[in-house]
């Protein structure tokens, strides 16, 4: 058949044409005609006991579907609409389950979490992840039960984030700085948000190793390798959907994948090897980091299952890609949510002048006493959870779900941003209303499936205290410096992009002006 002929099928992926040439394109349609007699025979003797779902195309199941609108969190939404709380989709040679009701999610993340507690490990994340030595995506057993204590217990915890937090606050506080020197003038806040939450990420994990100007050279190679991969990682791959045609990585996402993290395990490597001289030379203690806790527990650790130096490196990266985009967005999308809202901006700098007062600068203690403001975070999180979609879910055996067969090794999505919009759980589901969350009735230990942003079970992030702090440090300290308007004749625009992480489509353009007593203060 000639490559003419084949361009029908080729409009199938317009996500996959910028990606290949003219020999690439032909190579992949030979090679996807092989599939096509094996494909359509599995699909039409596979559905027996699935979830309902949209009718699928011969060769390529329901892949089309996922360019019908690039909000694939919408999409799978809108899907419940017709076909009910779980229904199914044909990803090439993958089912993927999609879940939209609270009690269909405790069943999946709750009552059989262990059979749930697998992710589907796309090629990209296992590229990403060191060949699957991360947290996020090895799979659920001894090793991944170490990486998790190591995280939540050794890195994570309160008491070692708070031991940080002069690196924290080093951070932030040249952040406003900055801020100020743009006074008047309009300022990109995701941008901005993105690079201080990278920086202060950055110097959590390795701040008492790199000093000054090294520091800014290293967060700004960070800032172009994650915005690179975050990329990378959100681009439907048909070595995912068609196992058989990894080999070939036609849309050259390995590839890629592996330039950039030559470049992190450079930058890794590097660091390690300072901050082992500098524990030599016995200055550890006085410029302590979570990378010099990572060394010392792989010099501790259990022999039989020991912590290596790739599954150290594998953690830094999630902490740096992981803890980056998402924070970043959330504040951004805060920021757009409150600028759309003049009432919630007045009732925050009133509760921060009371708290804090205009003579003085937001530290991370008075975060506790800042009730408003926790509120209106608990709302930017449900309203925009970091990720709509979690991670996704990979049963370890065949199961029943909702009185559906959900197969072994399927890909199960759990639409929290869905559910986080229900009319029978919210009222007025769609608008941003801070007031909603001032009864704590709401928390984030992820056992009510009406609101857990941060996911459930297992597999839940282990990053929350974390994330925590950071959202309401950085949120707070804006709203508090600043008073906050859109350039003249601008509008604001609060539409999602879906990727790795929720995204604003249009980026928060906004001119601070600073509104404390004493210029000094924001030195």
């Amino acid at each position: 058949m000639s490559l003419e002929c084949s361009k029908p099928l080729f409009d199938s992926f317009p996500w996959l044409l910028p990606q290949l040439n003219v020999e690439q394109k032909a190579m992949f349609f030979s090679c996807f005609l092989g599939f096509l007699a094996l494909l359509w025979f599995f699909i039409r003797n596979s559905n027996k006991g699935l979830p309902p779902g949209p009718k699928a195309l011969p060769l390529i199941g329901n892949l089309h579907s996922l360019d019908v609108s690039s909000e694939t969190h919408i999409y799978f939404a809108s899907l419940s609409q017709t076909y009910g709380p779980i229904c199914r989709l044909w990803l090439g040679l993958k089912v993927g389950i999609i879940i939209t009701s609270s009690a269909l999610a405790r069943e999946v993340l709750k009552d059989k979490d262990t059979i749930f507690a697998n992710r589907d490990v796309s090629t990209a994340g296992r590229e990403f992840s060191y060949g699957v030595n991360d947290l996020i995506w090895s799979p659920y057993g001894p090793k991944w039960r170490m990486l998790r204590k190591v995280c939540v217990r050794d890195m994570l915890s309160c008491s070692n984030i708070d031991s940080v937090y002069a690196l924290r606050r080093r951070e932030l506080r040249q952040s406003i700085n900055y801020l100020y020197s743009q006074k008047g003038l309009p300022v990109n806040v995701g941008e901005q948000m993105f690079l201080t939450v990278l920086n202060v990420m950055t110097s959590m994990l390795w701040g008492g190793t790199v000093k000054g100007e090294e520091r800014a050279s290293v967060g700004a190679e960070f800032r172009h390798v994650v915005t690179e991969i975050a990329e990378l990682i959100s681009i439907p791959n048909l070595s995912d959907f068609y196992p058989g045609l990894a080999w070939f990585d036609f849309q050259g996402v390995i590839k890629k994948i592996k330039v950039l993290l030559k470049r992190f395990d450079k930058i890794f490597e590097s660091m390690i090897d300072q901050r082992q001289k500098l524990d030599r030379n016995g200055v550890g203690e006085e410029s302590k980091d979570f990378l010099q806790v990572l060394l010392k527990l792989k010099d501790e650790a259990d022999v039989k299952i020991p912590l290596t130096m790739t599954e150290i490196k594998a953690l830094l990266m999630d902490l740096v890609v992981g803890g980056t985009d998402t924070t970043s967005n959330a504040v951004e999308f805060a920021m757009a949510e409150i600028l759309n809202k003049p009432d919630v901006l007045r009732k925050l700098q009133q509760e921060l002048d009371t708290v804090v007062g205009k003579d003085n600068i937001v530290e991370e203690s008075h975060i506790q006493q800042l009730p408003y403001l926790y509120a209106v975070m608990k709302e930017a999180m449900r309203i925009h959870p970091a990720l709509p979609l979690l991670a996704p879910h990979c049963p370890s055996e065949t199961i029943t779900v909702g009185g559906y067969t959900v197969p072994k090794g399927s890909r199960v999505f759990v639409n929290v941003w869905a559910i986080h919009r229900d009319p029978s759980i919210w009222k007025n589901p769609t608008e941003f209303c801070p007031e909603r969350f001032l009864d704590n009735k709401w928390n984030y230990s992820g056992n009510d499936f009406n609101y857990f942003p941060f996911g459930s079970g297992r597999r839940m992030c282990a990053g929350i205290a974390m994330a925590e702090r950071m959202f309401m440090y950085s949120l707070a300290s804006l709203i508090h410096s600043f008073d906050w308007k859109l350039p003249e004749g601008e509008t604001l625009d609060l539409k999602e992009k879906f990727c790795i992480a929720l995204k604003k489509k249009m980026p928060l353009v906004a001119i601070p002006t600073p509104r404390l007593s004493n210029p000094t203060l924001y030195e």
